[in-house]
């Protein structure tokens, strides 16, 4: 083995097969366990095997190449739908991990720097190494903090229960440091030792395990609150081709509200997914007015993804109109998806013939605001699409709600893990927010998912759920103080490395 690993090109072989099996820990597949095999050796390769910087730099790169080519690939997917952006696919494929492993590769790089040892500081200076550039990766050029490994713990509700505490990218620091526990027993230390620190891990792991578990046990046995209205989830599940050609839009509402089955008796909030009418704007909708009129009756309000202009920019907005399209209320999206929705660099992209994958040639415009929603006595918060993935700052003005609204369409996805990846963002806010969050999708999951990540209803194909109750919750301890909270973690762990480092060398 030792040979093997003195070869370079075994060495970042290997690097590559780590990083892509790391990826089936992620969902759709879960496999969190797998960590605890990829990470020690990780490390165990940096600390014993890599002595040169450009060397350390190439074995984290390399590793994020694997990991991110192995559960992003799905991207490439919506440059098929275009044939003008079919030629950039094998590009995309490759060029987007190689841009994101550039960030792992600065985390072993920076390794390189506090002269690891086989020794527990080693766990603490690469935790706090690779949490830290994760949150960097999740803010800088507008973010993308997308598949954090603290997400193949999706599935283990208990163990995320902390997130109402110390959010993401505390339980990602968290995450890292109990996946690196294994390599414990490789270090210099007397076997009573090791057996001491890994225990003492374990035990960390099974009291958070435990308080996971007494927490949902309190909150199902808290009463429902009934809802003044009735809120209609609806499907309609369109093939997304539908939507990149001139369609009769006359058709398409009349299928539309035909699929939401309207009750003229029953006090209803009808929610439809992002963009599900594309061919027009929000202001040609008053042409339809009769049809929405005919349909719906005073007793339904109904919220919907639709482009809007004004002043010339466009936004793809979410908005509430009554039964004859006048507007109650309006959010227009503030994180918008680079190639998707605006092109970087646009007047020297469109000059080689490029624009935004979605339908038009002019980029969207990004809006600021984003307000509290007051609908038939429920408050909400307006998220379209991926801007569920963003952790912390999602209500900026502190005000009370009564549950996140995400609208998005998972088609640009196809039938990839792409859609199973955005839904577990969405059981992340849900836990940290304190938060029911309903979820309305075209071509994805869409789900009643309650404040501790429960997803209580799902549908992913064409059709509706109605809620007619949920389960509230106080403020939680991280919605009041957000991501500063990872800081103070940085900070703890910063402190233990310090002294751990200096008892090593003396």
């Amino acid at each position: 083995m030792n040979s093997i690993l003195k070869n370079k090109a075994y060495l970042f072989l290997i690097c590559l097969l780590l990083g892509m099996l790391t990826s089936f820990s992620l969902p759709p597949y879960n496999l969190f366990f797998i960590n605890f095999l990829t990470l020690p050796v990780l490390l165990y390769i940096l600390v014993n095997y890599v002595d040169k910087k450009i060397i350390s730099f190439f074995v984290g790169w390399v590793f994020g190449f694997g990991y991110f080519i192995s559960n992003l690939y799905w991207i490439t997917n919506s440059l098929t739908f275009d044939v003008n952006f079919k030629f950039i696919i094998p590009f995309a494929l490759v060029l987007i991990p190689l841009f994101l492993g550039i960030f792992y590769g600065l985390v072993t790089f920076l390794c390189n720097f506090f002269n690891l040892k086989n020794k527990i500081s080693s766990i603490l200076i690469f935790s706090i190494l690779f949490s830290s550039i994760e949150f960097l990766r999740s803010f800088i050029f507008g973010g993308f903090p997308w598949n954090l490994f603290v997400f193949s713990l999706s599935n283990n509700l208990p163990s995320l229960q902390i997130l109402s505490y110390v959010g993401t990218y505390s339980l990602n620091l968290l995450s890292i440091t109990v996946f690196l526990l294994p390599i414990i027993f490789f270090f210099n230390y007397k076997n009573s030792k090791k057996l001491i620190i890994f225990c003492f891990g374990l035990i960390l792991v099974v009291l958070n395990f435990l308080y996971g578990n007494f927490n949902i046990e309190k909150f199902e046995k808290k009463k429902y609150d009934n809802l003044v209205s009735v809120i209609r989830v609806v499907s309609p599940n369109i093939p997304i081709e539908r939507f990149l050609s001139n369609q009769d839009t006359e058709k398409n509402i009349n299928e539309l509200i035909t699929l939401s089955n309207p009750n003229n008796d029953k006090k209803t909030i009808f929610i439809f997914p992002e963009g599900i009418i594309t061919s027009i704007y929000f202001k040609d909708l008053k042409l339809f007015k009769n049809i929405f009129k005919r349909k719906f009756n005073i007793n339904h309000k109904i919220i919907l993804g639709i482009n809007s202009v004004k002043e010339s920019k466009i936004y793809n907005s979410l908005a509430v109109l009554n039964n004859e399209t006048e507007l109650l209320y309006k959010y227009n999206k503030n994180k918008l998806v680079p190639f998707g929705e605006f092109l970087p660099f646009e007047n020297i992209f469109k000059k080689v013939g490029l624009k935004k994958i979605t339908q038009g040639y002019q980029s969207f415009s990004a809006d600021n605001k984003r307000e509290v929603l007051n609908i038939d006595q429920l408050k909400f918060i307006p998220l379209i699409c991926y801007e569920i993935i963003y952790s912390g700052n999602i209500n900026t003005n502190k005000k009370y709600y009564d549950f996140i609204l995400n609208i998005s369409e998972d088609g640009w996805f196809g039938k990839s893990i792409g859609p199973a990846q955005h839904l577990s963002h969405s059981i992340f806010r849900s836990i940290e927010e304190g938060k029911n969050v309903i979820r309305s999708t075209n071509n994805g999951v869409s789900v009643l998912i309650n404040p501790k990540g429960q997803i209580n209803k799902q549908i992913s194909e064409k059709g509706y759920f109605d809620i007619n109750k949920i389960k509230r919750v106080n403020k939680t301890y991280f919605a009041k103080h957000g991501n500063k909270i990872f800081f103070y973690f940085v900070l703890i762990y910063t402190t233990f490395a310090v002294v751990l480092k200096i008892r090593e060398n003396k």
